[in-house]
């Protein structure tokens, strides 16, 4: 399992993110570009808090991908 889809599953179990607002997300021409937690902080759907959950799950998962 990818990296991107092993993210998306821990933003949509543990954040509630909907899976609707991923696709947004993914679709911005910026997410080549920008990480896709700073997207989601950035518009909104996620807050400061919450993407420093997110950069906290990167960093121990990251190993294991």
């Amino acid at each position: 399992m990818g990296s991107n889809t092993r993210l998306i599953e821990f933003l949509q179990q543990e954040l509630a993110i909907s899976p609707t607002e991923i696709a947004v997300l993914l679709r911005h021409p910026e997410q080549a570009h920008a990480p896709l937690p700073m997207l989601l902080w950035q518009y909104g759907l996620i807050s400061l808090q919450q993407l420093t959950q997110v950069f906290d799950w990167l960093e121990t998962h990251t190993n294991s991908l």
